[in-house]
């Protein structure tokens, strides 16, 4: 979860997440690297006196700072384009969840178990609850941990975007249009994210709560599941 003046990522719960920021370290490594050499050469060109009347080209040097700058961008570029293929990479999903976003709250359907559904609204903050301030959800999303979880997302009016930073998750959802993704949780716990478009007046967050669990609770919680009064119950 985001925390306050947290300038960093938000530690990994997903294996993709994890190469998205080695991929961000190896990516600022050879920018930094890049501005210390380029800072050193500016200092000197301010400061020495030397100067050569006879100096009209260079072949040389023009080929060494064309060849330098494109050996680096095939640096970025292979582990970029490796890193892409694998966030799209769909293989073999467990579970189907399918995400529609609403003006201001999200729909979720699980449909591979007896078309479960329901909203998922944000709760005013209450200390008596210990619930985040524009974070928390009166529906949590249930997902079993260590296993593919495949997600369709769409929605009714406007564009919004299901968001979960932890997870490296980041899918828009347009209307008339189903986007899939995937991801997968390598450990239990509950990852805040939130709708990262501007969704239309009175906008308000729209956030989003998944709860990772272990399989076997994830079986009883689908097992109890009242679709009467659209509770969630955690059977463990």
């Amino acid at each position: 979860m985001a925390t306050w003046s947290n300038f960093n990522y938000q530690n990994s719960t997903s294996p993709l997440m994890e190469q998205i920021i080695f991929f961000h370290d190896h990516t600022l490594i050879i920018l930094i690297m890049i501005t210390i050499l380029v800072s050193y050469l500016m200092i000197n060109l301010f400061f020495n006196k030397y100067i050569n009347r006879f100096l009209l080209e260079e072949q040389m040097i023009e080929l060494i700072w064309t060849i330098l700058p494109a050996i680096t961008l095939i640096f970025i570029a292979l582990p970029s384009l490796r890193l892409l293929y694998l966030l799209d990479e769909l293989n073999n999903p467990l579970i189907t969840l399918k995400s529609i976003g609403h003006q201001w709250y999200w729909s979720y359907e699980y449909s591979d178990f007896n078309n479960i559904e329901f909203d998922s609204y944000m709760i005013q903050s209450n200390e008596n609850l210990n619930n985040f301030r524009l974070l928390d959800v009166d529906n949590r999303i249930i997902l079993p941990m260590k296993n593919q979880i495949r997600i369709l997302v769409t929605a009714t009016d406007v564009i919004h975007s299901w968001t979960i930073p932890s997870l490296g998750v980041k899918i828009d959802a347009n209307p008339g249009r189903l986007n899939q993704t995937s991801f997968f949780m390598n450990q239990p716990g509950i990852f805040y994210g939130q709708c990262s478009e501007i969704c239309g007046a009175n906008h308000s967050f729209m956030p989003i709560v998944v709860e990772s669990i272990p399989i076997k609770n994830f079986i009883n919680w689908i097992n109890n599941y009242s679709l009467d009064d659209w509770k969630q119950v955690m059977v463990s």
